[in-house]
């Protein structure tokens, strides 16, 4: 026997201090606070100061509607680069992965309902998209046990058209400015549908092919 206690012969013999948990969890915490996550809030806490603005005094004062439409101009470009400094800089998280797509369908979707409210667009247009988007939604989770259906580049496309079109109907716009909006919408929702209907070919061909290979593995 040394006459050293047990403690002391494996380690430091010192016990751990009560703040060494609470200092782990809060470096495992600030991976939370990165610049793409912090961008992603920032379009959530937009979307009530957008809607605000957009519904101003009538909804139809060009002032208002000129401040919404840079809070939407903010929102669109923050959801441009929180993904790609996410992916570049190693900084996806779960909170990103279940908050970004929350924020961009807010946006979205929220000026898309005040517009139609307001009588700026038709009702039919926007249930058209956000039927597309709950769809698709939907038909990701359907077969995301066969894998994962990837952004296309017409998806892509598809985003870039409904933002612009959705960002000039909420300027106050009139004369060649508002027929052009009208046609900027048109290939919006035509992409929209397009799209959203090649997503579902890409999901059939999914599903088709793992439930085949889970019949081959048996």
């Amino acid at each position: 026997m040394s006459g050293v206690p047990a403690p002391a012969a494996g380690g430091t013999g010192r016990r751990p201090t009560p703040g060494a948990k609470l200092g782990t969890a809060a470096v495992n915490q600030a991976s939370l606070w990165n610049i793409a996550n912090i961008l992603t809030m920032i379009r959530l806490v937009l979307v009530p100061g957008f809607v605000l603005l957009l519904l101003a005094d009538g909804g139809y004062d060009p002032v208002w509607r000129a401040l919404a439409w840079a809070a939407f101009a903010v929102a669109m470009i923050t959801d441009i680069f929180d993904g790609h400094l996410a992916r570049t800089y190693n900084l996806v998280t779960d909170f990103g992965k279940i908050a970004d797509p929350i924020a961009d369908k807010a946006i979205m979707g929220s000026a898309l309902v005040c517009l139609s409210w307001l009588g700026d667009l038709p009702w039919w247009v926007t249930g058209v998209i956000l039927g597309r988007e709950l769809g698709i939604t939907l038909m990701r989770f359907w077969v995301i046990r066969y894998g994962v259906i990837p952004a296309s580049r017409g998806g892509k496309l598809k985003t870039l058209a409904q933002g612009t079109a959705v960002g000039m109907y909420v300027l106050a716009l009139t004369g060649p400015l508002a027929t052009l909006r009208f046609w900027v919408m048109a290939v919006a929702v035509v992409l929209t549908v397009v799209t959203g209907l090649d997503y579902v070919r890409q999901a059939v061909v999914l599903r088709r092919a793992g439930l085949a290979a889970e019949r081959a593995a048996k």
